[in-house]
């Protein structure tokens, strides 16, 4: 039997004694969370995307909400405390998560950056986020997540 390949994602939620399940799936490139969950059959509204944000002071952001849906920029702003926020530029992806677009986990980044999930997450027992690559989709308990991620849950797609 091979060994399986670890993501920063599977280690850090090991460590930190959270349950997660896998889901695995045949994709070479990126392809949109609506699209991984219709591939894999899971819910739409269970499933969440990982997105960074870069914030007026300099800082980065993650953001985590439903494939369904956008962000508000002036909502995730005020949600954790910045003036204004951008999204990330394709090119930095990697640099500054450790991460590649489509794979992007909000676990297991190259820093702790503050975390924000939609609060529609705490509907559900669990919920579905990139699994740290392209193909990896882990399972998760929203809160345990929010734990092992330092994370709040605020509203990230209206206006407040």
């Amino acid at each position: 039997m091979a060994k399986e390949n670890k993501t920063n994602a599977m280690r850090i939620l090991e460590r930190a004694k959270v349950a997660y399940q896998l889901i695995q799936y045949e994709c070479k490139e990126f392809i949109d969370g609506i699209h991984v969950a219709d591939a894999t059959g899971v819910p739409r509204e269970q499933s969440f995307k990982t997105l960074v944000a870069k914030g007026k002071s300099g800082g980065y952001y993650v953001l985590v909400l439903p494939v369904e849906l956008e962000v508000h920029l002036k909502a995730a702003a005020k949600a954790v405390g910045e003036k204004s926020i951008e999204m990330l530029h394709v090119k930095d992806i990697t640099a500054v998560t450790g991460y590649v677009r489509g794979g992007c986990s909000p676990v297991g980044m190259k820093k702790l950056y503050p975390t924000a999930i939609h609060e529609t997450a705490l509907q559900f027992d669990k919920i579905y986020v990139s699994g740290g690559r392209i193909g990896t989709t882990i399972v998760v308990n929203p809160e345990e997540l929010a734990q092992v991620c330092n994370a709040k849950f605020v509203n990230l797609c209206s206006e407040l």
